[in-house]
């Protein structure tokens, strides 16, 4: 195993595990207050990464700006479904159910033209199966909080489709951080006209925060680009898939949080869809997930 895997490998875990820090840090603060201070670390953490990671190609500043503020939406979007989800269910439920994007991108790409391979429809179905077992109880019910973190993978599958096209033309890194500047604007704007955050709150939710907005994007985003330049995009997209595995591991040591048969045998069958529609063909290779 190459340092780059390695690399990738850090960067799942971290995503992983900020699961956990989203959980704990809404001891203290709201969602949306919660989302609010991690976007703004999130902006500032990447900022410094200009200067090592300086644009190669010129952008095209219209698509930029337009560009960011749609992603940006998306992201806020995705997030805040993410952070109400977890006050109904666990870290690990959350971590699985949103890595569906990765199966759902090929669903609405082909709504919009993109050829997708038979293997990949067979990680569909299989994780399909995998997200029904995990999130629909007895008589077709299913939990709050698995529906909203459903509801949320749908913008995370816009995202992604958005980000890939975006990617033609722009940089990643300015592209990052005017999306979360964004993602950052609506954020407190929810947060002022819905919950009453404080300072002292901030104080006590600082670790989570600090985890959920530097770790998980600055140096995540560090990480996930070193380790991008020298492994395959099918492979890549394979071993950060893993964030959802790391999601349970996470909620399991720091949050005693236990996982039924069924939803063991859920997360199963979502792993191995995931894992069968990333897996590399030699003959083509996955799109890039950026």
């Amino acid at each position: 195993m190459s340092i780059a895997h390695l690399l990738l490998w850090a960067t799942a875990a971290i995503w992983g595990f900020a699961f956990v820090a989203q959980s704990v840090g809404m001891e203290n603060l709201g969602p949306h207050s919660f989302n609010a201070m991690r976007f703004l670390l999130a902006t500032l953490s990447l900022l410094p990464l200009l200067l090592i990671f300086k644009p190669k190609k010129s952008q095209n500043n219209r698509k930029l700006w337009l560009g960011g503020l749609t992603a940006g939406g998306c992201l806020f979007l995705g997030f805040t479904c993410q952070q109400i989800g977890l006050q109904y269910t666990t870290a690990g439920n959350a971590g699985f159910i949103t890595s569906m994007y990765i199966v759902f991108v090929p669903i609405l790409g082909l709504m919009l033209g993109h050829k997708t391979e038979r293997h990949t429809w067979v990680g569909v179905g299989l994780a399909l199966v995998g997200l029904y077992s995990l999130t629909v109880g007895p008589n077709l019910s299913i939990n709050k909080g698995d529906a909203i973190e459903l509801l949320g993978t749908l913008f995370w599958t816009f995202h992604v489709l958005l980000i890939a096209y975006l990617s033609r033309s722009v940089s990643a890194l300015p592209l990052s951080i005017v999306q979360f500047s964004i993602a950052t604007v609506l954020a407190s704007i929810m947060a002022f006209a819905l919950e009453t955050p404080t300072l002292e709150n901030i104080k006590m939710a600082w670790w989570p925060l600090v985890y959920a907005g530097v770790a998980s994007s600055g140096i995540a985003f560090t990480l996930q680009t070193l380790g991008q330049k020298n492994v395959s995009p099918s492979i890549s997209a394979l071993i950060l898939s893993s964030e959802a595995v790391f999601a349970v591991i996470g909620g399991w040591i720091f949050m005693q949080e236990t996982l039924s048969t069924r939803a063991l045998i859920g997360c199963g069958f979502i792993m191995t869809g995931m894992i069968i529609s990333q897996w590399p063909r030699k003959a083509k290779t996955a799109a890039a997930l950026v």
